[in-house]
Formats: C-alpha cells, structure tokens, sequence
C-alpha cells in the first residue's frame, strides 16, 4: 500500500476517532477495525488501498486505539500526528501474523463480543481476523461511521466547493472536445487531460453517451463516431488533492439536435431537477428529494425513462450516504451533500441527464456547481 498521508488538522482528527469510539460504544461494539480506504482517510487522512498486507487501525471503544502496519509501510504514515493523537504503531515483518496482532490488540478490554470492520476491507483480511476473533460477530463499520462523514465540516465543504469548481472549468471548455467525426474514446481521453489540467489529482470516471448510447445511465465510452446533431451525456468527476470529490453531468448537443423532440424533453428535465435541487432544505427527507425531480417528468409521461435514483451522498467517497431514492425518509441536516442528477433515458435514441453536487445549508441549498443547466449546443 502506497500511503499519501494528507494534512489535516489534529484536534480535527481527534475529534473524529473520539466520536467514532463514542459511537461505537452507543452501538455495542467492542472496537472498530479499518482499514485502508476512506474510512481511514477519514479518521487519520491516510490515502492508499488495502493489499495483501495488512494495515489496519484498531479503534475501542473505550481505551487506546492502535495502528497495525506493515513495517515497510510505517515510513508512508511519518506525517500522520499519530503519537499527538495517542495512536499507539504495532509494526510487523514478513512471516508474522498481523491478524493475531489484531485480535490481541482487540482483546485488550476482555474477549470481544462484537467488532466492525471497515465495508472495504478484503475477505482476504476479514475471514483470518474472523478466524482469529472466533467469538466475535463481525458487523460493517460503516453503521457508525456513516453518520459522521454524512455531515461535513467546514473544511470538507471548503473542500467540495474546490472540487466543483475544478469540474465545472473541465465542462466550460467542451466545445474544445466535443465534435462530429470523433469517437467517444477520444472525446474521453482529451477530458480525461482536462480534468487533471484542471486541478484534480486523478479521473474517477468519464462517460460521453453519445446518441443512442446516452440512453444508457452508466455507459463509459466506446469507439462510436458522434455524428451531427447528436445530442452527448457527459458525467466526469474525480478527486482532488484534499480527497474530495467531484461529479457533475451535463447534456450537450453537437449541432442542432437531429431529433425533434429533444428541446421539449429536455425542458422537463431542466424543470424536473431546478424543482429537486429548491426542495432541498434542513428537515426534507431524502425521498421527498426524489420525488421532487420524478414527481415532473412522470407527469410529462415520461416516468419509466427515469431508470434511477435521484442522487446519492459525496466526499471521500462518490458514492456514499444519503442515498437520494424512494424509502429513504432520513432527514437531511446541514453540512449533507449530494448529488441531484434526474436522467430521462429513450432507448435506442437518445437520453439526458442534469447533475449538481449540492450542500445543505444552515436555511436552504448551496450548489457547488455553476455550469449551465439548458441544453448546450456546441458548434459541430
């Protein structure tokens, strides 16, 4: 594991592993187990991924948390204010076993009877601590660390606005990218350049749906030549340096649109997501939300083209919580962020979609993105 550690401030760092244990404890777990991810990220602005050797902070709920790591790797964690945070270092070398070191860590309070581990750490690690914590119910960390990273502080928005302004430069320059006679693939590859240009640290996702295949919500790209009056979905977004990300969607046309009812379809769309994104306020639940962008386009007859959710949580993660869909009567609350992205999708023609990354303020909604939401017609 390649560890970016990312600076942080401490008291915000132990602030979070002091929540993260009270909430354990709330919910009767004995210690959580985190691995490299977001999680990780979260609680010590540790960047990397998990490997075949195990790293993994070991966090009680009451008493000292514990950072098992790979004697190669402690040099990636010199940055990390681990001794200020009272985080005790366990290292080990090839051919001891880092999972018995785990569980003697987790056993310090008494055997355990319930432990969480991190909802991205391997069955190549989940199943030997399993093996090695017999009595202990494993459940997913995420139950309790999903209620704090839900709520941003004021650095994470900082963070987000940063994001969404990086993307929104990458979408502000299209017209340089997309034109008749390229394919997808490389309409991909020159905003895939942008995006890092542009002041991300990596891409996470490029989509150019270019006529027919714009009716397809999770398309990459392909070697399909965009021809004149196509109309293109373009979905991107990745992280920054401060592990944040972005995502936003717009819809352009090259050229004219060659259909005729594009103009009038995308109308309802535009209405249907300005009415999602201004029902979004402190106490709306998440499904109101969903049924605020379904609610116009249904009406317009075109409810069965709307194939997904309405939106879903962003931060370390591009997908995290809330989930913005139908069932989900969680109340939103300030510092929440989100995407708003409703798509209407006619297959084998074409399809749209409108996404904004929003934040829940204080009295209402703050978007983090700027671009035009109408229909985009870039020369061909």
């Amino acid at each position: 594991m390649a560890t970016v550690s990312i600076k942080q401030d401490p008291s915000v760092l132990a602030a979070r592993l002091t929540k993260a244990a009270e909430t354990a404890a709330a919910a009767k777990l004995d210690a959580l187990l985190i691995s490299p991810g977001s999680d990780l990220r979260y609680l010590l602005g540790a960047g990397g991924e998990s490997h075949e050797r195990l790293t993994c902070l070991v966090l009680p709920a009451d008493g000292r948390p514990a950072l098992v790591v790979p004697k190669l790797e402690e040099p990636g964690f010199a940055d990390i204010p681990l001794a200020e945070l009272g985080i005790e270092v366990v290292t080990w070398v090839d051919g001891q076993d880092p999972h018995a070191m785990v569980a003697d860590l987790a056993r310090r309070g008494g055997e355990p009877s319930r432990l969480a581990v991190a909802d991205v750490m391997p069955a190549l690690h989940t199943i030997p601590l399993r093996a090695a914590l017999p009595d202990a119910e494993q459940v997913l960390a995420g139950t309790v660390l999903r209620e704090l990273r839900m709520r941003k502080d004021a650095a994470e928005i900082e963070a987000l606005r940063k994001a969404g302004a990086a993307i929104d430069r990458v979408h502000a320059r299209m017209a340089e990218f997309l034109k008749a006679g390229r394919t997808e693939a490389e309409v991909g590859a020159d905003i895939s350049a942008a995006i890092i240009e542009e002041g991300h640290t990596e891409v996470a996702f490029v989509i150019v749906g270019s006529g027919p295949n714009g009716a397809s919500p999770h398309h990459d790209v392909s070697d399909r030549v965009i021809e004149r009056g196509d109309v293109v979905v373009v979905d991107i977004g990745g992280p920054i340096a401060e592990g944040y990300n972005s995502d936003c969607t717009r819809t352009y046309s090259v050229g004219e649109p060659a259909q005729a009812d594009v103009r009038e379809t995308y109308a309802v769309l535009e209405a249907a997501q300005r009415a999602a994104v201004e029902a979004v306020r402190p106490g709306a639940t998440a499904e109101s939300i969903d049924a605020a962008a379904r609610e116009p386009i249904a009406a317009a007859g075109f409810g069965e083209y709307f194939v997904h959710r309405t939106g879903h949580g962003i931060g370390l993660d591009v997908h995290e919580e809330p989930y913005i869909v139908g069932g989900n009567a969680a109340p939103l609350e300030p510092g929440i962020a989100f995407s708003v992205e409703p798509g209407i999708y006619l297959p084998g023609r074409w399809g749209a979609r409108i996404e904004d990354i929003v934040i829940v303020t204080e009295d209402g909604v703050e978007s983090v993105n700027n671009q035009p939401h109408e229909l985009v017609v870039l020369p061909a």
